[in-house]
Parts: C-alpha cells; sequence; structure tokens
C-alpha cells in the first residue's frame, strides 16, 4: 500500500496510520505461540484484526475511486469530444455510498460498540398475533445478520402455543454488532389483518426489543460468585421435547439484582455457562451504566414494558404500507423489505441523530 495515497480522512473519521499500526499490533499477537490456547480470545482478536484490515482495504480502494473520477473529470473537461458525463454522475454516487459506509464508523465509538450483540426478543399483549410478530422480528434480525455475513445462535426459546414465540435470545456475532443493533431497542408495534382472525379483522400486535453487549469479563463488571444460583437442565425442543439426554442447559440468577438469564443452546455445560455469563455481564453493564448516568433513556437496551409506551418503530401493512421509527422520524413505504432484514436507513438515521444530542 502506498502512504502517501492514504491520509486521514476529514472529521477525524477514518485514521489510516491508526488503523495500519493496529493491524500490525494483532498480527504479531497472532503470531504468538501460545495465541490459541485461549480461544475465545483468539477468536475476537482474529475477527478485529480482519475487520480493521477489510476497512483498511475500503478506505484505499475509495481513495483510488476518487481518484480515477478526478482523471475522469479532467479528461472530459479538456476533450470536447469525449462525453463522460453520464459516467461520471455513476461513478459519483457510488462514492457517496461507500463515504456513507466510512463516515457511519464515526458514530460507532460508544462503550462496547465493537462488541458482538446480544438481543431478545419478548411477546407483549396481543396473544398469538403478538407471538407470530416477536418471531417475524426474530427473522428479520436473522436476515439482517446474514446479509452482513454475521454468525447468529438462539441461546433460549420460548415457543408460541398456536404459533410464533413468547420470547427467543440471539447471540448475534459480528463487526460492530452491538454498536449497529443497539438502534433496534424499545417496542415495536404491528398493525395488520391478522391471520389468525377468522374475521379477518385488523389487529395490533407488541413485541419488545432487548439489546446488550456481549461481554468477555471487563474491568467495569465484576461479579462475586458467591452472588449467583446455577442451575441446570435438560435442553427443551418444540413443544416441550427433550433434545437432550444431559442437564447441559445452564440458568444464572444474580442474587444482588434478581437477574436472570437462560442459555441451551450450546452442546455442553461449560459452553452454556459461559454464553450465559456474557449476558449476565452485559445486563449488569446496563444497569451499572443506568445508575451512573441517570438518564435511562440513554441506554439503548434497557428492559421497560412491551405495552402501549415507549414505541421504537410501528410497521403499518393494513390499510397502507408504512414502517416509521418514532425516535428519528424516518420512514419506509417498503415494510417487506424491511421485515426482510433491511434495516441500515433506520440504524444510520438514529446514530447520526444520537450523535448530535452528545
Amino acid at each position: 500500500m502506498n502512504s502517501k495515497s492514504a491520509p486521514q480522512s476529514s472529521g477525524g473519521g477514518f485514521d489510516w496510520a491508526k488503523v495500519k499500526a493496529e493491524i500490525k499490533g494483532y498480527e504479531a499477537t497472532m503470531e504468538q505461540p501460545d495465541f490459541w490456547q485461549n480461544q475465545d480470545e483468539a477468536r475476537s482478536i482474529t475477527q478485529k484484526h480482519d475487520q480493521q484490515v477489510k476497512e483498511l482495504e475500503s478506505f484505499d480502494n475509495l481513495l483510488k475511486n476518487i481518484n480515477d473520477n478526478l482523471e475522469l473529470a479532467r479528461v472530459d473537461q479538456k476533450d470536447q469530444d469525449v462525453n463522460l458525463r453520464a459516467e461520471l454522475e455513476k461513478s459519483y454516487l457510488s462514492l457517496l455510498k461507500e463515504l456513507e459506509v466510512i463516515e457511519l464508523k464515526k458514530f460507532l465509538s460508544g462503550p462496547h460498540d465493537d462488541a458482538n450483540a446480544i438481543l431478545a426478543i419478548h411477546a407483549g399483549a396481543g396473544g398469538t398475533d403478538a407471538q407470530d410478530w416477536a418471531e417475524m422480528l426474530r427473522r428479520m434480525y436473522m436476515r439482517f445478520a446474514d446479509q452482513r455475513g454475521w454468525r447468529v445462535q438462539i441461546m433460549d426459546e420460548s415457543r408460541g402455543g398456536e404459533a410464533g414465540i413468547k420470547s427467543s435470545v440471539l447471540s448475534i456475532q459480528g463487526p460492530n454488532a452491538y454498536g449497529n443493533l443497539k438502534s433496534e431497542a424499545g417496542v415495536h408495534r404491528l398493525v395488520r389483518i391478522s391471520p389468525f382472525d377468522a374475521e379477518k379483522m385488523r389487529h395490533t400486535s407488541f413485541a419488545l426489543v432487548e439489546v446488550l453487549p456481549e461481554l468477555e469479563e471487563v474491568a467495569e463488571v465484576k461479579i462475586d460468585p458467591k452472588d449467583l444460583r446455577i442451575d441446570t437442565f435438560m435442553s427443551g425442543g418444540k413443544g416441550g421435547q427433550s433434545v437432550n439426554t444431559t442437564y447441559s442447559a445452564v440458568r444464572i440468577v444474580h442474587i444482588p439484582t434478581g437477574i436472570t438469564v437462560t442459555c441451551q443452546n450450546e452442546r455442553s455445560q461449560a459452553q452454556n455457562k459461559e454464553q450465559a455469563l456474557k449476558h449476565l455481564r452485559g445486563k449488569l453493564w446496563h444497569l451499572a451504566r443506568a445508575e451512573q448516568q441517570k438518564v435511562k433513556r440513554e441506554i439503548r437496551g434497557e428492559f421497560k414494558s412491551a405495552e402501549w409506551g415507549n414505541q421504537a418503530r410501528s410497521y403499518v401493512l393494513h390499510p397502507y404500507k408504512q414502517v416509521k421509527d418514532h425516535r428519528t422520524g424516518l420512514e419506509s413505504k417498503q415494510p417487506d423489505k424491511v421485515l426482510d432484514g433491511q434495516l441500515d436507513d433506520f440504524i444510520v438515521e438514529y446514530l447520526k441523530q444520537q450523535s448530535t444530542k452528545k
């Protein structure tokens, strides 16, 4: 890479030299003979290294494309017989998209924004319709993650009676997963013709989305083992059928706060325990942050009542089609695309507006 073509971006959005130095640091660590002794830490470092390499490549490609377009513009201006206007306009729009991606990184500098995310969905008022809506949201977030090549694991899930899910807890693993998904925390409202109503009446359903960073051991969160009650049980399959012959599922209760977390996805009890502890650390971190700041609305993953208030977003499928974010005012007339995981516009607008409030 030619360092002459890699200046720091304006506004501090991308520091080429800093990223290059971080990559070298990660590579030096990865070359250590004992690097894979702690596999969780090794995977985390590898993920961060790969993320930084991609960012560096994206920035270098952007600079190259800018220089190429400047050269095209000079040719177009010099030679009256050559008309490159249409090609330049197309390239300009493409460059704007690339710049937006780089600028977005400026908004992902909050505490643990670079962490994986734990996203929990809870069906609210509305019975079967609400449980079906909760499952629709789970699919939306899994599609969102899949489109980015992120890994998704269902840590815990409670199926609904007739259809859908009562609750689901996902571990979403990818670069800046928490930073992106923290914008989804809150109550999501659906208005549609109910597929479960013989009279085809319009129904309103609610589901609560809770978002937490997936935390390894961090200085901000100290957990005394004596404060934990740990229970094991058989993992339950669909319809309550056991899918494990051993008691590998783990439930952890943090006695001082009453916070309870469960994981039954992993193969072994030890793995489920570690995953549940990551979930617990995320919850305790949010709790501590709320107490320190005394401004609960800043706590993106705070658990709130899935009833009428505190709406993050509304999805209307009937009598018209619209998705509206009540915090930013952003609207979309294409709910089908949004429900298929196309959340970028909503996430970017939320992050932009939050950054101006700080």
